[in-house]
């Protein structure tokens, strides 16, 4: 009897820990069949994001550019700064610096960038920063210039918003898309016409880019104290 009942207990635990290692067994399966979704849907947002937000060069950025103008037309928008707050409407005629600045505006491109150079009664010209993370952002946007388009009627009047040429090798004005000016003069500045591109105009707020052409600057026209876009924001 002593036999029968130590063989018993003997195969039922054997039968248990049967039991213990199958839960186990199925459990690292679980594991490892969770594990690999993860890394398929980790794989297919980069994907996704990768089309969504190539990196742009000279070859891509006009194609890219083209196929953004259809698919977001939206053409206002609000810059905060340290002064305050100004709205500026971006022309539909200039399509590819209207797209290129709500692209870079949905990218938070602009978040924390400066107004570099200020000249009381002529611009303030902002879009960059003596900040590392600027200079990460363009990394991952990408290196490209845009045409000039200077050939829609728009003129370089008090309050439009135009882009400065690359301080690149640029034979041909090419325009630097990260940066923009705002004609603060009185009167404009019309012998800028025909050499860069009028984008957009200042329709609410003039006042805050008064205020910021006022201030002093050093010999480079670099404000004494930094003038931050705190952000931008699409508004229609």
């Amino acid at each position: 009897m002593r036999i029968i009942l130590v063989l018993s207990l003997f195969l039922l635990f054997l039968n248990c820990e049967d039991k213990q290692t199958k839960k186990k067994n199925s459990s690292k399966t679980k594991d490892s069949t969770t594990t690999v979704k993860q890394d398929e849907t980790q794989k297919d947002a980069i994907a996704k994001d990768t089309l969504k937000h190539p990196v742009l060069d000279t070859k891509n950025a006009m194609e890219f550019f083209l196929q953004y103008d259809k698919e977001n037309k939206e053409n206002t928008v609000r810059l905060t700064t340290d002064y305050g707050s100004f709205d500026i409407l971006l022309f539909e005629e200039t399509k590819f610096h209207r797209a290129n600045f709500i692209y870079l505006t949905k990218r938070k491109y602009y978040q924390d960038t400066q107004f570099y150079r200020v000249i009381d009664n002529f611009i303030i010209q902002g879009g960059s920063s003596d900040d590392r993370k600027t200079g990460k952002k363009r990394k991952n946007i990408g290196r490209y210039l845009l045409p000039v388009d200077a050939d829609r009627g728009f003129k370089h009047d008090r309050g439009t918003i135009s882009m400065p040429s690359s301080d690149i090798d640029n034979p041909h004005k090419l325009a630097s898309p990260y940066e923009f000016f705002i004609v603060q003069q009185r009167g404009g500045a019309h012998f800028l016409d025909g050499d860069f591109t009028v984008f957009g105009k200042v329709i609410k707020g003039m006042d805050v880019v008064d205020k910021i052409a006022a201030v002093d600057t050093d010999e480079a026209d670099w404000p004494l104290k930094n003038i931050y876009i705190r952000s931008v924001d699409i508004i229609d």
